[in-house]
């Protein structure tokens, strides 16, 4: 009872001795610090429109409801922005178990065993002792590194800002994703436009090889002249499988963004009637701070500076603290009574 009342009073003591080592223990490697950079006090332009412009979701701006749609479909169903999820994830649960580690680590487990020792080994065993024997223990052990010297905060540093450079990235996914659906579909707008255009110049070629055959027949015109105007409707209607050609691979090309099987795409408006988002005629160079690309690539700089400390702090000692208290018996029945109880 002794033994386990005086365990119950160190045990605090020595939780709070750590506690108040890790508080007041030194951070080793250098804190970072964001580079300056020499920026004008004022704009030339005037930052409020493109702000406006920035902070809303531009691509609806064009008034076509289906390009709308197929950005909704390519932000629930495109695999890389769903790779990118993923890695959030996966940078969460490094930066959770990194984290854990300035907390105590609790084990509790059960052990069962029986052994035979050898009778001609030395020491040998007293005559009547039965050289097989069970032992059963219920452990539960506690450890708890003292963050002395700051490597545990320092990769925990560097795991947070792995983890906020891996959400950058998937912002910067999400980012391209979206003007790169919104392009392809301008894009196919565009053949779409161009296919009509075609199709109307073939239709009104063909009309002049009838007129030009007939004036012919009537010995106005000259067979180089028949033969120009048909050489002309010729190469017209060729272009006409040149661009469904296109508009399929760019249908292709657009499936793929929105995470489906290639096929064909459901059109909205034509072409000339997309409204032009407004832009601005001068943009805040402070904008570049909210880059995705850039955010990313200053949190990889902060987790890297980071584990500058965390390399530091391995040239010195560790210093943690252990405990267990728990049962030992070689009687299963006897495992939870007093005499079995063990502690360090």
């Amino acid at each position: 009872m002794r033994g386990s009342a005086f365990i119950m009073r160190l045990v605090p003591a020595l939780l709070l001795a750590g506690l108040s080592l890790g508080l007041g223990g030194c951070l080793l490697g250098p804190d970072y610090v964001r580079p300056t950079v020499p920026t004008p006090a004022t704009f030339r332009f005037e930052a409020s429109e493109a702000a406006e412009v920035a902070n809303a979701m531009w691509w609806e701006q064009f008034g076509d409801p289906v390009l709308n749609d197929l950005i909704a479909a390519a932000l629930a169903d495109n695999k890389d922005v769903k790779i990118a999820a993923a890695r959030v994830d996966q940078f969460l649960g490094q930066f959770v178990t990194t984290r854990s580690a300035l907390f105590p680590q609790i084990n509790a487990g059960f052990e069962a065993s029986r052994q035979r020792s050898s009778l001609a080994g030395l020491p040998t065993l007293p005559p009547g002792v039965n050289p097989i024997f069970n032992e059963f223990q219920a452990p539960l052990s506690a450890a708890w590194e003292i963050d002395f010297f700051g490597k545990v905060r320092r990769q925990t540093e560097s795991a947070r800002a792995s983890l906020l450079a891996t959400e950058e990235g998937r912002r910067a996914t999400i980012l391209s994703l979206v003007a790169s659906v919104a392009s392809s579909y301008i894009n196919l707008r565009d053949l779409d436009q161009q296919l009509s255009i075609a199709k109307a110049t073939t239709e009104s070629r063909a009309g002049s090889v009838k007129v030009f055959q007939a004036r012919f027949a009537g010995g106005d015109v000259s067979q180089m002249e028949l033969a120009q105007s048909e050489s002309e409707y010729e190469a017209s209607l060729a272009t006409i499988p040149q661009i469904e050609t296109q508009i399929a691979q760019q249908e292709d090309a657009l499936s793929v963004l929105l995470g489906h099987n290639p096929g064909p795409i459901l059109r909205g408006r034509e072409l000339t009637e997309l409204e032009v988002p407004p832009v601005p005629a001068g943009l805040p160079s402070d904008l570049l701070q909210r880059r995705p690309d850039l955010r990313q690539a200053e949190q990889n700089l902060i987790a890297a500076n980071a584990l500058i400390g965390a390399a530091r702090a391995l040239y010195f000692p560790s210093i943690s603290l252990t405990g267990l208290f728990g049962t030992a018996s070689g009687q299963f029945s006897k495992l939870f009574t007093g005499p079995a109880r063990i502690w360090s």
